[in-house]
């Protein structure tokens, strides 16, 4: 099983661009596409730079949630400001997270941990539960080309 680790975390709040994910979410090669093909757009309008300009650090996060009825993916960044036309503030609560840890390329790392997560680790715990909601990955740069991430998933204990 893939390591993991049970972290308690206090609420936080991440400010985001998103879009309603279209894909199967078992057809990969089509979710990642389809994120990339996002993102690439939020880069091109602008949009990117400027929630980095409003982040507190130099986290990029990933946020995955159903909203509405519909899921959504998310460019987010735990803001210092106030960004007027962000799709979305998500509030996480205080609660355990289970933690999933890894270094990789950064076009890739968010699906990585995000799939190793819920196929390897969730798959497996039978003490804990995921409770729904949001869930996000982050990711720094190392400074050699590659980054660190970790996916947190809110989960109660069964």
């Amino acid at each position: 099983m893939a390591d993991y680790t049970l972290e308690h975390k206090k609420s936080f709040t991440l400010t985001a661009y998103g879009f309603s994910i279209q894909s199967n979410f078992q057809d990969i090669p089509a979710l990642q596409k389809e994120k990339a093909e996002f993102w690439g757009r939020l880069k091109a309008d602008g949009r990117f730079n400027k929630l980095k300009d409003a982040a507190k650090d130099d986290r990029e996060w990933s946020v995955n949630e159903v909203y509405q009825g519909k899921p959504w993916n998310y460019f987010a960044v735990e803001a210092g400001k106030s960004v007027a036309d962000a799709t979305r503030v998500i509030e996480f609560p205080e609660s355990d997270y289970i933690v999933v840890a890894g270094n990789g390329d950064k076009e890739t790392l968010f699906d990585q941990l995000t799939y190793r997560a819920f196929s390897e680790v969730l798959a497996k715990v039978t003490d804990y539960a995921y409770i729904g909601g949001p869930n996000a990955t982050y990711r720094n740069d190392n400074g050699d080309g590659t980054f660190y991430g970790e996916f947190w998933v809110p989960v109660v204990k069964k």
